[in-house]
């Protein structure tokens, strides 16, 4: 395991499962693309093509873990003009924190929504 990730850890009969950031990261990336008018994650100054590429988020999607049983997501958005942005950051929140309590099975999921712009198709 590296050092500076962060790890969920959940305690089984036979040993523990430990759960990346980064697959919780992958998680909600996938929910943030099920979501209409979701535009894409925004890229700040500074951020290469080629981290993006290699799924290096932690500028635009941060994760934190707390006590082993709960996860808070901060993301960065753009939104597609013409769609409500206050709806597309609602179910932006929804479907992350469905799919991470549905695939990990941590209780608590609070995700923040950072609208960081608007852009045309």
């Amino acid at each position: 395991m590296a050092e500076n990730k962060q790890y969920l850890a959940q305690s089984q009969e036979y040993g523990q499962i430990l759960i990346s950031e980064d697959v919780i990261a992958t998680i909600a990336i996938q929910a943030l693309s099920e979501v209409e008018g979701f535009a894409g994650l925004n890229a700040k100054s500074g951020t290469k093509l080629a981290d993006i590429l290699k799924i290096n988020w932690g500028k635009n999607l941060k994760i934190a873990i707390k006590d082993q049983s709960k996860v808070r997501i901060v993301c960065d958005v753009l939104v597609y003009y013409g769609y409500s942005i206050m709806d597309v950051a609602k179910e932006i929140q929804k479907r992350i924190a469905s799919e991470i309590k549905s695939v990990t099975g941590v209780k608590s999921v609070s995700v923040s929504v950072n609208i960081c712009g608007v852009v045309r198709k």
